[in-house]
């Protein structure tokens, strides 16, 4: 008869190992089902903020990279960590953008996995008898009992987390990587912490604070993480402990309060985050905070109508209809105590803890337009979804087995399917904005940045009708006033544009763009001193600014101080190494400053950056006929008329080149085109 053999000491017991392959199967789930669901994602581009989060040319160096860390400014938000990591991501795919919808739904799925990790050993108590599992609704219920009740209840509350379409904002906008991110690390310092707490070995402490500082360096939010896992040890333990449980944290306390401030101070002073929109008076904040809570909540219960940019509400403390939010709050914890569901107390102040730095106390620059936003509740929605799923497993556990799973795998399908709707907003400006505009129709800020986008893909004049409707509904709106100036500027009517950009100015004397493109207009009326003045105050203000550089050496160019305007050129190609025009005109003034050789190797880059443009081969092919090397200035001149057979001056120009040549049959038919196509001989493009 065969001896039962017992495992080897330390060795995981069966319900162990299943547990674990059950484990890796559910995340193999959770990936699918994320990658699945977010799928019309990959094919978006960029939108409104992403240029601010995909490094800028001047950054990626790796003196760019030191500015990232050392130079609070550098960035739109000092997250070093964040934008280290946007960094690395344009080594390895550059401006395309699917690189960054992908990563940002697998750390999206990794985000959900660790969720589920972190409630899976939550609810199994951890390995310590020390830590013995609560209930999630009654303190009466047997450990045991309870985890057989709650069986899955993680994994179903990770997939709720992966497949609920509020998080859609946050996954499908490239700029919100940071909130991905930050999750993963998030719940990575949380799980070490959690693992520390069971064994109290410096190391794992070590190890936890690491991916803490982490999170913070990605953003801030995170900063609420040892608030929340004091919530979580009073919900396991019933109590807390001031040296097991608060002491450990208060260096994290206060790495968040360092954090805290600093963001704080930056939202202010470096990104606007002042003024008349944020005057709120401390009652106004409190009823602003209740109603916001509410309005997550529904968002969350009830997934339905999500917009981009919600209506901004007006808060006034005389409406009593104000003071009901507030107030409900209130009432909604005071009967979850007095009710002992201690469960989902833990939960809801979790939730409204981490929602703490968008409820109206802290100001955010968003605040200008909306006081929410979908992407502000992606990590505090785990606080209710989690006590959302412990309600399903009950219900479940009274339903055959197959009507309860038919229940979660229902829910789950239409979460997936309204998930897919709402990424295919984000597949392109123009939807995106039209649907805003659809949805809410007196978001000032959607037909703003619509404008943006149509004057960015040459459509400029469809581009002022969106900008006079956004300067009706706000009038004091500096970003409308610069692009419809900026608009104005490029249909050729420089007069009427600066007057909006001096409008621009006078609303935000700060705004370096609206320096630039007012500088832009003087220059296209004669007005070059004026307009120098205006450049030069655009650097002061953002001495990184690559385009007002250029333009500075532009200005400086006509008015005859070549020397002065290639150091411009020079410094605008140095702040952007793929600014195509700044080598071209580079390669210009070198030429006119009789230094040709030179300027040969800034005329290639402008074409290896920009092979199809007619203007970067016409002036290459003047500065080569002007070294009397014709042969190789024709093949130019030649080249420019293939990629547009309407551009006069080439043809004038490689009429000259062959009559030069001796061909001069070829330079009469050349002549005659470029007389038809322009007659009275004005230089440029027809």
């Amino acid at each position: 008869m065969r001896q039962r053999r017992d495992p080897p000491p330390g060795s995981p017991s069966p319900p162990a190992v299943e547990g674990r392959l059950f484990s890796r199967w559910m995340c193999a789930l959770i990936f699918c089902a994320t990658l699945l669901a977010y799928f019309p994602a990959f094919r978006g581009g960029f939108i409104w903020d992403d240029a601010g989060h995909v490094t800028r040319p001047e950054l990626r160096s790796l003196q760019g990279l030191g500015r990232i860390w050392f130079e609070v400014g550098a960035t739109q938000q000092y997250y070093p960590f964040l934008h280290t990591a946007f960094w690395l991501e344009h080594r390895l795919w550059g401006d395309s953008p699917l690189g960054y919808h992908v990563l940002n739904v697998l750390l999206h799925a990794a985000a959900a996995c660790l969720l589920g990790a972190a409630l899976r050993r939550l609810i199994n108590g951890g390995t310590s008898p020390s830590t013995p599992l609560r209930a999630f609704d009654s303190e009466k219920v047997a450990a045991g009992h309870e985890r057989r009740r709650y069986a899955g209840v993680e994994w179903l509350a990770a997939l709720l987390f992966a497949l609920h379409p509020v998080c859609v904002e946050s996954v499908a906008w490239i700029a919100e990587q940071k909130n991905t991110l930050s999750t993963v690390l998030y719940l990575c310092a949380a799980l070490s912490y959690l693992r520390f707490d069971e064994h109290r070995r410096g190391r794992g402490y070590a190890l936890a604070t690491g991916w803490f500082l982490l999170a913070l360096l990605t953003k801030t939010v995170t900063a609420t993480l040892p608030a929340a896992l004091l919530v979580v040890f009073w919900w396991r333990r019933g109590r807390l402990s001031w040296r097991r449980d608060v002491a450990p944290l208060l260096p994290w306390f206060a790495l968040s309060a360092a954090a805290g401030w600093l963001t704080a101070w930056v939202e202010r002073a470096l990104i606007g985050a002042q003024g008349a929109d944020f005057a709120l008076t401390s009652v106004q904040r409190c009823l602003l905070a209740g109603r916001v809570i509410w309005f997550y909540l529904g968002k969350l219960l009830w997934p339905a109508n999500l917009i981009f940019i919600y209506p901004r509400w007006t808060v006034n403390a005389a409406e009593a209809g104000q003071w009901i939010f507030p107030l409900g709050v209130l009432a909604l914890l005071a009967a979850l105590w007095w009710w002992r569901r201690r469960g989902l107390l833990a939960g809801m102040l979790f939730f409204m803890g981490t929602l703490f730095p968008a409820l109206g106390f802290i100001n955010v620059y968003p605040f200008i337009y909306s006081f929410v936003a979908d992407h502000f509740q992606y990590l505090a929605c785990a606080g209710i979804l989690t006590p959302v799923a412990a309600g399903l497993m009950l219900v479940m556990a009274r339903l055959p087995r197959w009507g309860g799973r038919a229940l979660a795998g229902f829910l789950l399908v239409v979460l997936g399917t309204l998930t897919w709707r709402q990424s295919g907003m984000y597949r392109d400006v123009f939807t995106l904005y039209q649907t805003t505009i659809e949805r809410n129709p007196a978001c000032s800020m959607a037909y703003n940045n619509l404008a943006e986008a149509l004057a960015s893909a040459g459509r400029a004049g469809e581009a002022i009708p969106h900008l006079e409707q956004a300067l009706k509904l706000r009038p004091d709106f500096p970003e409308a006033e610069n692009n419809l100036g900026d608009d104005l500027r490029l249909l050729g009517r420089p007069q009427e544009a600066i007057a909006h950009l001096e409008h621009a100015l006078r609303l935000q004397p700060g705004f370096s763009e609206a320096h630039n493109n007012l500088g832009a207009a003087l220059m296209m009326t004669g007005r070059s001193s004026e307009g120098i003045a205006e450049f030069s105050q655009a650097l002061k203000l953002k001495p990184y600014y690559a385009v007002a550089r250029f333009n500075l050496g532009l200005a400086k160019a006509n008015a005859g101080r070549t020397a002065e305007a290639i150091a411009d050129f020079a410094e605008a190609v140095r702040l952007d190494p793929a600014y195509a025009e700044a080598e071209l005109n580079w390669g210009i003034g070198l030429t006119l400053s009789g230094r040709f050789p030179g300027a040969i190797a800034h005329f290639e880059r402008a074409l290896q950056l920009e092979p199809n443009s007619p203007d970067a081969h016409n002036s290459y092919g003047r500065a080569l006929a002007g070294a009397d090397r014709l042969d190789e200035a024709i093949v130019q001149y030649e080249q420019a008329l293939r990629l547009a057979s309407d551009f006069a001056e080439a043809h004038l120009n490689l009429a000259l080149a062959l009559r030069r040549a001796g061909r001069l049959q070829e330079a009469d038919a050349h002549y005659r085109e470029a007389m038809r196509l322009n007659p009275t001989g004005t230089p440029g493009r027809n």
